[in-house]
């Protein structure tokens, strides 16, 4: 999770090459709204992504999911209530205003990428496999 351009589809592709020999997953909140033609950024929109987003990756047959989404408010990370949550810090504000103005950082993560590295795809690899 993280602002709108932090890096979280590219940290995300790139677990998705480093993951062998597992059955993996990857759900893209852009994608996941233009498949459901779903591009309300309310509260209450967003508050559905998250929804979304969860029930997709536990009905899903895979060892992993990765999601890749904003999750700007601490009430939509805890309706997605990852197994390891990791907070793209890497900007300090995102390409859209109305993001930015209700992003409440994180107090519980565990990674948190300032910047981007291979080693830190590295890092996360091993704790997700």
């Amino acid at each position: 999770m993280g602002l709108p351009g932090s890096g979280k589809t590219f940290l995300a592709s790139s677990l998705i090459e480093k993951i062998a020999n597992r059955s993996c997953l990857w759900l893209n909140a852009d994608k996941v709204r233009t498949a459901f033609n779903d591009w309300d950024f309310s509260k209450e929109g967003r508050i559905r992504q998250s929804l979304r987003m969860r029930d997709l990756a536990d009905e899903s047959n895979v060892d992993i999911v990765i999601c890749d989404f904003v999750a700007p408010l601490p009430e939509m990370r805890n309706n997605f209530d990852p197994d390891l949550l990791v907070w793209m810090d890497t900007i300090d504000s995102g390409r859209y205003v109305d993001t930015n103005a209700i992003f409440v950082p994180p107090e519980n993560f565990d990674f948190r990428i300032t910047e981007f590295s291979k080693e830190s795809v590295d890092i996360i690899i091993r704790a997700i496999t």
